[in-house]
């Protein structure tokens, strides 16, 4: 019996308790304390030793995407808080965390029955873990983001204490329904537009529709226009290193990904995989996404069905040790593909219907998603302050829903209560580790300027990698060309 299990069977009145009881291991309001802990490790040494694995010639690109702002690294560096929360007790209230919870890594997507829903999407980290962990990130980046974009103290300040309420009100509400209904709970279109109703925001309702149009717009062939071109007469990707490189060509290359793409399909519902077997991957590239994924392996591939419009971009990335496990507990799926892909269908009410795993050369393994497919996520450099504090309500909503189809609402909701001592805590640490990611942030770019970190400065002037796909040495061999000449 899974854990799980045992904890939804125990009485209504049990698990209340059980939430009551955890404040006594961990009150409330220390969820809002942070100290560095005693011989914190170095945030510049620990991102290095997370980069071992990685492509190396692609990390200058990491670091650049990192160096940008407070919020960029923050992205990039949910290695260094996970260690920080690690280092802390816990209210030992277990749920499927995202396991980097930042507000850029929610968003509107297609479910499978082609209606639009808002939800946490991004699962790299996903692993089991304290529920706090979440939402001390996800009002963290809350702070961050407002600081960077030059929001007034007052928004900052207002920001996690949003996120907190938000979360708390969601959990409370859901205690109320039957399980069966908050299994099925979705936040969807109607719901984001009776959110913008109460919440009173002025042209809300209107900037909703926009946002749906704009959503829908960015679907399967959103994704072939963008990636791809006709080269002699065939649908390609785009060669446009070392951002996007095509790896056509090579029969090596060929079988095993004909081998990948037979793999994937047996980890599908049979529906699904009877779908895409009508399909073939007819080319696969190399796509370099993301912020703090950079120089992981990360392919696209251009499946064709039964004419030259029938066309369909799968994601295809590499999946590695979540960063919580040193500071939870290992992973108990056989591979961290299928962590990823598990903790995906535990979190979100609606999954794309093509999610799956499978594995390539030298063991390394993979999780499959279709690339865009709607999915839509604000700019919220751009967001007045009533449109962030709002979009902070849609994600601490958003992230108790996702938590409560893994954890125990009810024990969660009792822990809270119905004071604001949950939303004050969120606040003060949310305003505390700002600070920390700030002097961290710090640190980093003073690395790269005194030539420890290497960066990028143009992304497409970066060197020029040369793909040996799938050789029997591994997935990728890579050598390096010397970037253009402006002769070139």
């Amino acid at each position: 019996m899974t854990s799980a299990a045992r904890t939804t069977r125990l009485s209504v009145d049990e698990r209340v308790e059980r939430g009551r009881a955890a404040r006594k291991e961990r009150p409330r309001q220390a969820l809002g304390d942070y100290q560095p802990a005693a011989g914190r490790q170095d945030p510049v040494a620990l991102l290095a030793a997370q980069e071992t694995d990685r492509v190396q010639e692609l990390l200058p690109i990491r670091h650049q995407r990192m160096a940008e702002t407070p919020f960029t690294f923050l992205r990039g560096a949910a290695a260094v808080m996970a260690a920080d929360q690690g280092a802390a007790p816990s209210t030992g209230l277990t749920v499927q965390l995202c396991g980097d919870a930042h507000l850029a890594n929610l968003g509107l997507f297609a479910a499978p029955d082609r209606g639009l829903v808002f939800d946490v999407n991004d699962f790299d980290e996903t692993n089991p873990g304290p529920f706090e962990w979440d939402v001390q990130r996800l009002a963290a980046s809350f702070v961050v983001a407002a600081e960077a974009a030059g929001h007034s103290r007052r928004t900052v300040e207002a920001l996690p204490r949003t996120v907190g309420r938000a979360y708390r009100e969601m959990m409370a509400s859901l205690t109320r329904l039957s399980e069966l209904d908050e299994w099925y709970y979705r936040i969807d279109i109607s719901t984001l537009r009776r959110w913008a109703a109460a919440l009173d925001l002025r042209n809300g309702v209107d900037a909703i529709v926009r946002t749906e149009q704009e959503a829908q717009s960015r679907d399967r062939w959103s994704a072939v226009k963008k990636l791809t071109t006709v080269v002699d007469g065939q649908r390609r990707f785009k060669d446009q290193p070392p951002l996007l490189v095509s790896l056509r060509g090579s029969r090596v290359t060929s079988d095993v990904v004909d081998q990948m793409f037979d793999s994937y399909l047996s980890t599908l519902l049979v529906d699904r995989a009877t779908l895409l077997a009508r399909y073939k991957p007819v080319d696969v590239g190399h796509k370099v996404v993301g912020v703090g994924s950079v120089g992981l392996l990360a392919f696209v591939m251009l499946l064709q069905g039964r004419g030259e419009d029938d066309l369909l971009v799968l994601q295809i990335k590499q999946a590695v040790t979540s960063v919580l496990e040193p500071y939870t507990a290992p992973s108990t799926w056989s591979t961290h593909s299928r962590r990823v892909v598990a903790g995906q269908r535990l979190m979100q009410a609606a999954t794309d219907a093509f999610l799956g795993w499978t594995s390539g050369p030298m063991g390394r393994t993979y999780y499959v998603r279709q690339l865009r497919d709607m999915k839509w996520a604000p700019d919220v450099t751009t967001l007045r302050a009533r449109g962030l504090l709002a979009y902070a309500t849609m994600c601490g909503a958003t992230l108790a829903r996702a938590h409560a189809r893994s954890g125990d609402s009810i024990a969660l909701s009792a822990y809270m209560g119905d004071s604001e001592r949950f939303d004050a805590a969120m606040q003060s640490f949310a305003l505390t580790y700002a600070e920390q990611n700030a002097r961290d942030f710090a640190d980093y770019t003073a690395a790269i300027k005194a030539g420890t970190v290497e960066i990028s400065k143009d992304e497409s002037q970066a060197a020029r990698l040369v793909w040996q796909p799938f050789a029997q040495e591994g997935p990728l061999a890579v050598s390096v060309e010397p970037a253009p000449s402006p002769e070139d």
